[in-house]
């Protein structure tokens, strides 16, 4: 799926485009372009401006306002004359329709992409099994399909612009140009069809290797993407799990058995999950995502460090509960204790407190309270309250163990490899 793909040889230079609206203020916006920035980063671009307008709701038409667009095409010609400045593409943080696309494209002649179409080109970098690559592949298509007009706007010279979309009224207008298109769209139907087909044999595959597990309680690291769940993955199942400071580190799950004390159980590690998560990938990924739906007990990994952690949990939440697996047993596993900085209050500050001068001892001490000590503070990365981490798991997994195989015994479960 060529389209999507940034080139990793050269960085290419990209400006970032987002909205302050009625529901997103500028500081969210400014957030959102932060992670947008780091998506964009980890894709292999260097991102060197960003833009930002203020609209009740983006424009139908080109997302962004007419001034707003032409100060953009401005700042991208100023540039055009320097390969080393010189602007490669242009990222929106919403999805953008195939007619906003199209529009964009015309008034600005360089690549368009949205957040979407970037989380999937990193998916397409990121996969390595088969399961991955089928995954990935089928939500590129569902992407791509109600956008394939744009490749074909040659059309709209065609006959007054009725173009390939022009369904039983363009009569006389249907040109070579259209039988591509709908030969185009025939062709990714059926492909999908076929990985439909694949991802289902996989699915009865993995259930039946779930089946074969033995009697052994499941437990899943759940998390934002990049709060360190492979690092924790490493730590408590010394494994060899791919970890590092990028986004979407893990697509493929790991299942790795995991003996604490004289209690064995099974630790899964999942895709992080994001804002804005396109429902095209939560769709395909569904089969990845089974070890979530089916475990007895989530690890919910949390990045203390991240300034808008809260909303980061919200999001797995929903996310969690989109998938069917709401309402389970969870740990919440407040990670980067290390990295955690606050503003101290001078004692004569009577001004209220806000999630940036509140210390980690009063986050401590809110979130256990909130949590009925359902939860720990660590640093995977110092190996800080590991072995306090495991206590709490092993209690839990024992509890949940004489729940659901009161006749076997938990110290010695049966297990296949």
């Amino acid at each position: 799926m060529k389209e999507f793909v940034i080139s990793e040889t050269k960085s290419e230079k990209a400006a970032l485009v987002g909205l302050i609206t009625q529901t997103q203020n500028e500081r969210k916006t400014n957030e959102y372009l932060d992670e947008l920035a780091f998506l964009a980063e980890t894709a292999g671009a260097e991102v060197v401006k960003r833009f930002t307008q203020k609209l009740d709701t983006p424009n139908s038409v080109t997302y962004v306002g007419k001034g707003k667009l032409e100060e953009i095409k401005e700042f991208i010609d100023n540039r055009k004359e320097d390969e080393d400045t010189e602007i490669g593409m242009v990222i929106f943080d919403d999805e953008l329709s195939a007619k906003q696309i199209r529009n964009i494209e015309k008034e600005l002649h360089i690549k368009i992409l949205d957040r979407t179409s970037l989380i999937l080109d990193i998916f397409a970098m990121r996969a390595q099994t088969a399961n991955a690559k089928t995954q990935v592949e089928l939500a590129q298509y569902k992407y791509m399909l109600p956008r394939l007009q744009r490749l074909w706007t040659h059309l709209e010279r065609q006959g007054g612009g009725s173009g390939a979309g022009g369904g039983k009224g363009s009569v006389g207008l249907r040109g070579p140009g259209e039988t591509q298109l709908e030969m185009d769209r025939r062709i990714i139907l059926n492909r999908m069809a076929l990985l439909k087909q694949r991802l289902s044999e996989i699915d009865t595959q993995k259930a039946t290797q779930r089946k074969n597990r033995g009697r052994l309680i499941r437990v899943s690291l759940v998390g934002y993407t990049n709060v360190g769940k492979s690092t924790l993955m490493n730590l408590l199942a010394k494994s060899e799990v791919f970890a590092e400071n990028k986004l979407f580190a893990t697509l493929d799950t790991t299942v790795r058995k995991v003996v604490i004390e004289n209690l064995p159980f099974l630790l899964s590690d999942t895709v992080g999950f994001i804002r804005k998560l396109p429902t095209d990938l939560v769709d395909s990924f569904k089969s990845t995502l089974d070890e979530v739906r089916e475990a007895d007990l989530l690890l919910h990994v949390i990045d203390i460090s991240h300034p808008d952690f809260e909303e980061q949990i919200q999001v797995v939440d929903k996310t969690i509960a989109d998938l069917g697996a709401g309402g389970k047993p969870t740990i919440f596993v407040f990670n980067k204790i290390d990295a955690y900085t606050y503003v101290k209050k001078a004692d004569d500050d009577l001004t209220p407190r806000t999630k940036e001068n509140r210390s980690l001892e009063e986050l401590m001490h809110t979130w256990m309270a909130k949590m009925n000590d359902n939860c720990i503070f660590i640093s995977a990365r110092n190996k800080t309250n590991i072995d306090r981490l495991k206590d709490i798991v092993y209690k839990k997994v024992r509890e949940l163990h004489v729940q659901k195989y009161p006749y076997n015994d938990f110290l010695y479960p049966t297990y296949d490899d």
